[in-house]
């Protein structure tokens, strides 16, 4: 990275440990796309990250940090959530969040309802907002372990977009990226429609980057298999999963999996 962009990073605030880019050439770093002015907004948005998130090269939260408010967006890692008994008697603590029936969770449960109910006319809008970052398997896991999350109102999104981390194998149709599924949650909790497309910029430039040195757009897991055109060998369980997650699609033409980093149902 060279004087420019470190000078423009710190004019703007820009916590550098938090950027995951910062060994990337400056003519294909995706700070410069930052919203111009950190991104208002009326809820917090809570993820609770796996801890092997961190060793990932390509990640989105990153960018979820740097373009909202410093403190709308705050990071849990753990493996089970609350992780230890400090947390439940420290004010403002995770505990704290996920008692409050002020607190949503993004996860595509049985139970979850449409995020534009949560926010119907008359409704009080939630002023947490909770996802889960991490593999598929890793938020399964994550979620089964955590009483509390279960116990949270559960929210999904129902826009059928596909996703626009072209660079990336998604594990099924409709799915998306952690970034993609807290900007479209959030646009909508806090209606603002254009908010959407300000915190996609730098997955959007991460990707056109990536594409004109020589990466190429990728198709979903389930769509390859189903034209027997996935390299990779595909055990009965990740079949039973893409089947599954097939059926859930055309059961609900709408539905949208949240969170394409942990719905990498090839990662264990």
């Amino acid at each position: 990275m060279n004087w420019a962009i470190f000078l423009w990073m710190k004019r703007h605030c820009v916590d550098l440990s938090l950027i995951n880019d910062l060994s990337r050439p400056s003519a294909v770093c995706w700070c410069p796309f930052l919203p111009a002015t950190r991104l208002k907004i009326h809820c917090r948005l809570v993820v609770l990250q796996h801890p092997a998130e961190e060793r990932r090269c390509l990640r989105t939260v990153p960018m979820l940090m740097q373009s909202l408010e410093a403190g709308s967006c705050v990071i849990f890692k753990g493996k089970k959530f609350p992780s230890n008994s400090q947390e439940l008697h420290r004010s403002g603590s995770l505990y704290e969040i996920l008692s409050s029936q002020d607190s949503v969770l993004l996860y595509p449960s049985r139970d979850a309802k449409d995020i534009t109910e949560v926010v119907g006319e008359g409704r009080q809008r939630p002023q947490h907002l909770i996802v889960i970052d991490g593999t598929w398997d890793q938020a399964r896991s994550i979620y089964h372990n955590s009483p509390m999350l279960k116990s949270l109102k559960q929210v999904k999104l129902s826009l059928g977009s596909a996703s626009e981390y072209v660079i990336r194998t998604q594990p099924s149709e409709g799915c998306l990226s952690t970034l993609e599924a807290a900007a479209q949650a959030l646009s909508i909790l806090e209606d603002q429609p254009s908010m959407r497309q300000e915190l996609l910029a730098p997955l959007h430039a991460l990707c056109s980057f990536q594409l004109l040195h020589g990466a190429v757009s990728h198709q979903s897991k389930q769509f390859l298999v189903e034209l027997d055109a996935y390299a990779k060998p595909v055990g009965k369980r990740t079949r039973k999963l893409l089947r599954q997650s097939a059926c859930e699609l055309r059961l609900n033409k709408d539905f949208v999996a949240p969170h394409t980093e942990y719905l990498d149902i090839d990662s264990r």
